[in-house]
């Protein structure tokens, strides 16, 4: 049995429900099949909080792949696909008012580091019903690339990022979790092919 672990982020500034944690619930609900022991975690949006949450997950599971869901307020019915996260450039405070030393995650660590699923070749292979997937190279330089280039450099590049739109009418939490579903079977079997 593979273990896979899952995080959505907690409330942050106007959103009260955060639509990535919702969906997070949704998948665990909903499953991955018998082979896959799936966890899920709430992280804070707190960068020094999330970063030691995901360093645990990576020390003491060390999971099969570990998928990072979060909200992107401004792709209203987009779901991004993540492949790298970025070391530098973490000026923005969080939920605590803080930023990251140096304003960086890794002190001395790589510029940016790339996820082992090849999100365009995971692109090309699914499509789904009312929402537009798109591929993106940069996560933000807030605490989901954060929280991103942490876990790809713990995990050693077997991390995953997608951004999801706020909830809304057309935009359930049903709606998500089934869209994780389908993306993560798709990355499971990539793994499974790089496993070969």
């Amino acid at each position: 049995n593979h273990l896979s672990f899952f995080t959505g982020f907690g409330p942050f500034r106007q959103y009260l429900v955060n639509s990535s944690w919702e969906a997070v619930k949704e998948l665990s609900k909903r499953g991955l099949g018998e082979n896959i022991d799936l966890r899920i975690m709430q992280l804070p949006v707190v960068y020094q909080k999330a970063k030691e949450q995901v360093c645990k997950i990576w020390t003491t599971l060390q999971p099969l792949l570990t998928v990072h869901v979060g909200l992107a307020p401004s792709a209203t019915a987009l779901i991004i696909l993540e492949q790298c996260g970025k070391n530098k450039g973490y000026q923005e405070r969080d939920a605590c008012g803080f930023h990251p030393e140096g304003a960086c995650c890794v002190l001395d660590g790589p510029e940016k580091i790339e996820s082992t699923i090849n999100m365009k070749t995971l692109w090309k292979n699914i499509s789904m019903e009312g929402i537009d997937i798109i591929l993106s190279r940069d996560a933000g330089r807030y605490i989901c690339d954060y929280t991103y280039y942490t876990s790809l450099y713990y995990g050693n590049g077997r991390a995953a990022f997608i951004h999801v739109p706020p909830l809304s009418e057309s935009v359930t939490a049903e709606f998500l979790g089934k869209a994780l579903q389908t993306i993560i079977l798709a990355m499971l079997e990539q793994c499974g092919e790089q496993r070969e």
